[in-house]
């Protein structure tokens, strides 16, 4: 599970991560949509609005990254997903600590303290599921 800066700086790594970083835009889409959605319209409180966009979009994420990011042809898609969504519950709670300590202690504006933790999530997501959930599909 170590890696080496070399390594991640690769051509079909970097493309990887692009195609990663697209995948990402409609799970973004997605997450920030319906955490709008039930926070504004359906009074949800925010935080577990921002947990149930960011399960759908991840659930999302792992289809899309599956079929066209790392091209898997794993056979055991339940043991790729709950990999993929173990990845993702991490970056969830990642992504609720940084929204909580910009937002409720540093008092910064939600919707900008989204934006910052969505961005740490993604490199943090990006790695372990490189490393970890697809470790050695299409290397």
């Amino acid at each position: 599970m170590i890696f080496e800066v070399k390594e991640l700086l690769t051509q079909a790594t970097l493309f990887k991560f692009l195609k990663f970083c697209v995948v990402g835009v409609t799970g973004t889409i997605i997450d920030f949509g319906l955490t709008w959605i039930c926070k504004e319209k359906l009074k949800i409180p925010k935080f577990i609005a921002n947990a149930i966009g960011f399960v759908v979009a991840a659930t999302s994420n792992y289809i899309l990254n599956r079929i066209w990011t790392w091209g898997s042809t794993n056979e055991q898609v339940g043991v790729e997903y709950v990999k993929f969504f173990g990845v993702s519950l991490i970056g969830l709670g990642l992504n609720t600590l940084i929204l909580y300590l910009l937002h409720e202690k540093l008092k910064l504006n939600f919707w900008i303290s989204k934006v910052f933790a969505t961005g740490v999530v993604m490199v943090w997501n990006f790695l372990a599921n490189h490393y970890f959930t697809f470790a050695g599909v299409g290397a």
